[in-house]
C-alpha cells in the first residue's frame, strides 16, 4: 500500500472512531444474548470498524448518506455473520453455553422495539393483534423516504436523543428536531391509509 493510500485509510479510521460510542450502544442493544457469552459488544464494533475499513470505497460512493448509517449497516451484517456461524453452524452449539430464556434471540428483541414503537403509534381503536401492528408499522416505515426513516430508526431503535442525531446528521439540533416530528406526522398519515388508526 501505497503512502497515499495509507494516509487515506488513516483519516478514514480516524472518522470511524468518532462513532465508536454510538456503535457499542446499537451493539449492546442488538447482541445476541446466547452470543454475548463468547462475544462482547466491543468485539462487534472492533469487527465492524475493521470491515470498514476494507471497504473505504463503500464510505466514498454516496456522500449523501451519512457515515454512520454506513457504518450501523455493517454492524448489523457483523451480527447476522456471528449468528449465522455460531448458532446455525454444526459446530458447538452455541446454545449449550448458556440456558436462553424464551423471547431472547435478535429477531425477537428486534420485534419487541417494533412493538413499543407500535404501541405508541396505534392506540386501542385498531383492535389489531401485536404481530399485526408490528407488520402494520413495518409497511408504514419503509413506505416513508430514507431521511424520515432513518430519524425515525435512530430516535426509537437506536436510543439516540435529538442532540446526537443532529450531530451524526450534520445539521442543527432545531433542524433535527423538525425533521423527526415530520417524519412522526408522514408515519402517521401512512397509518392512517393502512387502518383506522387516526392521530
Amino acid at each position: 500500500m501505497d503512502g497515499a493510500a495509507t494516509e487515506r485509510m488513516n483519516e478514514w479510521a480516524d472518522r470511524f472512531l468518532e462513532y465508536r460510542e454510538q456503535l457499542l450502544a446499537l451493539a449492546r442493544r442488538n447482541l445476541n444474548s446466547v452470543l454475548s457469552r463468547r462475544f462482547s459488544p466491543e468485539d462487534v464494533v472492533q469487527d465492524t470498524l475493521s470491515s470498514a475499513c476494507s471497504k473505504i470505497d463503500f464510505f466514498e460512493n454516496r456522500p449523501d448518506v451519512p457515515v454512520y448509517f454506513k457504518l450501523r449497516m455493517l454492524l448489523f451484517q457483523t451480527i447476522k455473520d456471528l449468528e449465522r456461524k455460531n448458532l446455525q453452524a454444526q459446530k458447538r452449539d452455541a446454545y449449550k453455553d448458556l440456558p436462553v430464556a424464551e423471547g431472547n434471540d435478535t429477531a425477537t428483541q428486534a420485534q419487541l422495539s417494533w412493538n413499543q414503537f407500535a404501541d405508541t403509534m396505534t392506540g386501542p381503536v385498531t383492535q389489531l393483534a401485536r404481530g399485526d401492528r408490528y407488520a402494520l408499522l413495518r409497511k408504514a416505515l419503509e413506505g416513508l423516504a430514507e431521511n424520515d426513516r432513518n430519524i425515525l430508526e435512530m430516535r426509537h431503535f437506536d436510543g439516540l436523543g435529538n442532540a446526537e442525531c443532529a450531530q451524526l446528521l450534520g445539521i442543527e439540533p432545531k433542524a433535527a428536531s423538525i425533521r423527526y416530528v415530520r417524519a412522526l406526522e408522514r408515519l402517521r398519515q401512512k397509518l392512517a391509509e393502512y387502518t383506522e388508526f387516526r392521530p
